[in-house]
């Protein structure tokens, strides 16, 4: 299994490299910014942004490895992750909106300050404190994939008053380096885990310093800035429910995302003990998994340059995902031989292929459906059926025939990947007839433009 990793692991990088170059032929040719001004503040934010990154990624492989090292029951670490889950629900909703209150800057800092905290607590055994370091874990993540994203444009567009064109090369570019900073976390965690003496525990303590340095950076480089300190916070929330319930395409669209990323948390709990033998490197596993997200990542670009809509790739997410899940249905099986487990493996590549091509497309589908205006909240809302699925979820782990036979998990995530595909059906069709009848509009309102220039 050891050796069908790396070799797996070198075969999809020459994949990845090959599919960009692939991908980047289709592309325009991308804007080169040469104002010393603008690359000057690009690098300071760039400096902060992969020290946040690696303090996160460096954790992802080894938190379920740590919490068996430390003897507990899978019913047990079943608790510590959906705590995390509820963390990010309860608290995750209102990071946005206290941040526009209290300042980005001081929420960056405090990020920092909670995920060292949360590295901190993986140095106990005892389970309450990994509880709360759980807790705290949930509320950094969603910190970390907002405030510096809402530091960085004020920054760019009220501050320095720079093109609103050039925020987008910023963010393909820290879309490429998340990537690649992902892959080599998971290379360093690994070779750490095996190397310094602490097993899984060794990885957490390496995190906590690019989190410091991090933090230091943010004290003395950022200044402040504030979002919408008037707004009212409960308003604007019911008002972001009610545009769900009123827009046929908002809600199509937000019940795929839901289904589609419920499959990929439940995904991120049962990797490692299916996977896991005793000897697997995980770190490389998680590696694997990640230039898996840029290959998909590449084909999502060839695909949208061949003529595919992103509604069309959507749906092939998903197909994808219930093929994945599929397998899993028999290779996860109670005794699973090392084939069984190696198939598996490989279809969780599929699914991270998947993965990969779905987040620029439902990003894309994001911005045409969802007003602006309530988007942040209306996002928000369509993360509250997906946790909520997939804690039960993983609560369902209590039962003990769930727990010997994750079989059963598997069948449900097909499930809800095969509701999914339905449901993507029925949006790609609202989509449709909705663009239909703006353009037959558009066309009208130009004839009749044209009649009145011929009168």
């Amino acid at each position: 299994m050891e050796m069908i990793i790396y070799v797996t692991l070198l075969v999809l990088t020459l994949v990845v490299f090959g599919t960009r170059r692939v991908a980047n032929k289709g592309n325009e040719k991308m804007i080169s910014i040469s104002n010393i001004s603008f690359k000057s503040f690009q690098r300071s934010f760039f400096l902060v942004y992969f020290l946040a990154l690696p303090g996160a990624w460096l954790q992802g492989p080894y938190v379920y490895k740590l919490f068996t090292f430390y003897g507990f029951k899978e019913s047990q670490i079943v608790i510590l992750y959906v705590a995390a889950f509820a963390s990010s629900i309860v608290f995750g909703t209102f990071t946005g909106p206290l941040a526009d209150k209290w300042g980005r800057r001081k929420l960056a800092i405090s990020f920092t300050a909670i995920y060292t905290f949360c590295c901190l607590t993986k140095l106990s055994s005892n389970f309450w404190w990994l509880f709360a370091g759980q807790v705290l874990c949930g509320i950094a993540t969603s910190m970390l994939f907002t405030i510096f994203e809402s530091w960085y444009v004020h920054e760019h567009s009220e501050r320095h008053g720079f093109p609103s064109e050039w925020i987008g090369i910023t963010f393909s570019i820290t879309t490429f380096w998340n990537g690649m900073i992902a892959i080599f976390a998971g290379i360093i965690s690994n070779v750490t885990a095996e190397t310094l003496g602490f097993g899984p525990v060794a990885p957490f303590v390496v995190a906590l310093l690019p989190l410091v340095v991090c933090g230091v950076l943010v004290v003395n480089t950022w200044e402040e800035n504030y979002g919408d300190r008037k707004s009212n916070f409960s308003g604007s929330c019911w008002e972001g429910l009610k545009i769900i319930f009123s827009d046929e395409q908002v809600l199509l669209l937000g019940s795929v995302q839901s289904l589609l990323e419920s499959c990929m948390y439940i995904f991120v709990f049962l990797w490692t003990p299916v996977l896991d033998t005793g000897t697997t490197p995980l770190g490389m596993v998680f590696s694997c998994f990640m230039v898996c997200i840029m290959v998909g990542s590449a084909l999502f670009s060839i695909m949208a340059n061949r003529g595919y809509t992103e509604a069309q790739i959507l749906k092939n997410c998903l197909i994808m995902i219930s093929v994945s899940m599929a397998i899993c249905c028999y290779t996860a099986r109670p005794g699973a031989t090392n084939i069984d487990t190696v198939i598996s493996f490989l279809a969780f590549l599929v699914l991270e292929v998947a993965i990969g091509m779905y987040f620029p497309a439902i990003s894309y589908l994001r911005s045409q459906v969802i007003p602006e205006s309530h988007r942040a909240n209306v996002m928000n809302w369509f993360r509250v059926p997906m946790n909520v699925i997939t804690c039960g979820a993983l609560l369902c782990l209590h039962v003990e025939t769930i727990s010997n036979d994750k079989r059963i998990v598997f069948g449900a995530c097909l499930v809800l990947s095969l509701l999914g595909t339905f449901l993507c059906n029925r949006f790609i069709l609202a989509f449709r007839d909705e663009n239909a009848s703006k353009k037959g509009g558009i066309d009208i309102e130009n004839d009749v433009k044209s009649g009145k220039k011929l009168q």
